[in-house]
């Protein structure tokens, strides 16, 4: 039934889902650029569309009442970012005890405008071994777009040239705040 209020709802506003179809039971999806508020709504349905159970991280404070519930209904899992905690290795922990785990991170960390992408998403797909899926919300075009899976190197520099290669692609509602290359 959602799906089918998410599509009608895609279709009146001309937007898309375009790209690869997902068809594995373990990734990493970076969102980007994340420069609004209605980038949460519009991967719901995304994600909705596609019939996929993507979980997400988010800073802690969604948590909190009135909030929290729903956001823990939707997948979501708190992230305190003013602790120095091992996320790579919680994260790469949780891949290794589910069989089927999708998770969404914004690489950017926040709506505003930062220097340059936080890495903790390479790090936990590098140790983790599962891919990375570039997924653009593309405003420009209103298209989600989402790419093959890309399986990290290790080579942090190479790797993120590609990345970013295709998020300069990308126009977010808010162009202004986008990253478009490492600080």
């Amino acid at each position: 039934m959602l799906r089918a209020i998410y599509k009608f709802l895609f279709w009146i506003l001309g937007w898309k889902v375009t790209g690869w179809q997902p068809d594995l039971k373990k990734y990493i999806m970076i969102v980007a650029p994340h420069t609004s508020n209605w980038d949460f709504p519009l991967g719901v349905a995304a994600r909705g569309i596609l019939k996929l159970d993507i979980k997400f991280l988010g800073k802690k404070e969604l948590f909190k009442f009135p909030f929290g519930g729903y956001f823990r209904w939707m997948g979501g899992y708190p992230v305190d970012r003013s602790k120095s905690t091992s996320l790579v290795d919680f994260v790469s922990d949780a891949f290794e005890k589910n069989e089927h785990l999708l998770l969404a991170i914004a690489p950017e960390g926040t709506r505003s405008h930062v220097p340059k992408w936080k890495t903790g998403f390479y790090y936990m797909a590098l140790k983790a071994g599962v891919p990375i899926v570039m997924t653009g919300f593309d405003y420009r075009n209103k298209e989600v777009n989402l790419q093959p899976p890309f399986y990290p190197t290790g080579s942090i520099d190479k790797d993120l040239k590609v990345l970013h290669d295709y998020y300069d692609t990308i126009e977010g509602k808010h162009p202004e705040k986008a990253t478009r290359m490492m600080g």
